[in-house]
């Protein structure tokens, strides 16, 4: 059976019965994808906890006890837990999406899919990475809230999965953005680590909003997308800190912007990357 192959007429389009239609393609990348991360490390998947373990503890020795910079009244442990397997999150979906176009141009050129099943897994796999260190979390959050810290979770939590929803799109939009441009600028590609790090440091990961008075720096930390989902992810399950609603509202619709303007640069993109790369 022959299948005819047309391309795209339109740079804003999204073929979702086609991409439908690959799910067992996407099943087996996100499988290969998984069991290639820590293979023939000594550790294995135990890495998936023990990185978040270490950065929690690292960052609450120099922003708490050092520092002394204030969690909004939440248990240290939890808030830099929050921010740290929320982050990682993101800047796995940016970076590894970032790269995908460049890393897999062999397989392009071979063989026809939609392109778009490789960084569709790579949300889906870091997806599966953070559940694995979001039971973590829940296992510490429990801990906590059996101990009689100020923790009043609410049914707001339930709106926990649509948080998530909305830093996967983010992550797959800005990543998409940088895919495209690496083609045509190839230095972006060893400036994306450097950068998603720098944006790390601009937002709330190390203290929440209503630490800071007003001035640039806050502004600044207010502009960083992923901020307000945080401050949202704290906020719902401790009661903790402050849930502003304008942040929040900027987030969302900041990475529905940046899907956009990366699926139009993508399709702009597939035509020919092929022969650019």
């Amino acid at each position: 059976m022959q299948e005819l192959i047309t391309p795209h007429n339109s740079i804003f389009r999204i073929n979702l019965k086609e991409l439908w239609n690959y799910r067992d393609l996407l099943a087996i990348w996100v499988k290969r994808d998984i069991s290639s991360i820590y293979k023939q490390t000594i550790l294995g998947p135990v890495w998936f906890f023990l990185q978040p373990v270490l950065a929690t503890v690292t960052y609450i020795i120099i922003f708490r006890k050092i520092a002394n910079f204030s969690t909004s009244g939440m248990p240290s442990v939890l808030f830099y837990l929050t921010g740290i397997i929320l982050w990682g999150y993101f800047a796995e979906c940016i970076v590894k999406t970032s790269s995908f176009l460049k890393d897999n141009n062999q397989i392009f050129s071979k063989v026809y899919f939609p392109r778009l099943i490789i960084p569709l897994s790579i949300i889906v796999t870091n997806l599966i990475k953070f559940a694995i260190q979001f039971l973590l979390f829940i296992a510490v959050y429990i801990y906590f809230y059996f101990s009689g810290d100020s923790i009043q979770p609410s049914f707001s939590i339930l709106l926990f999965p649509v948080l998530i929803l909305f830093v996967a799109v983010l992550g797959l939009g800005i990543g998409l953005i940088v895919a495209a441009a690496t083609i045509r600028y190839k230095d972006l590609s060893h400036l994306i680590v450097f950068g998603v790090q720098l944006m790390m440091f601009v937002s709330t990961v190390f203290f929440p909003l209503d630490s800071m008075g007003a001035g640039n720096y806050k502004n600044l930390i207010m502009l960083n997308p992923m901020s307000g989902f945080i401050e949202a992810f704290r906020f719902l399950f401790s009661g903790n800190g402050s849930l502003n609603q304008g942040v929040l509202l900027y987030d969302c619709l900041f990475a529905v912007f940046a899907l956009g303007i990366g699926v139009l640069l993508f399709n702009h993109t597939e035509k020919t990357f092929v022969d650019t790369i």
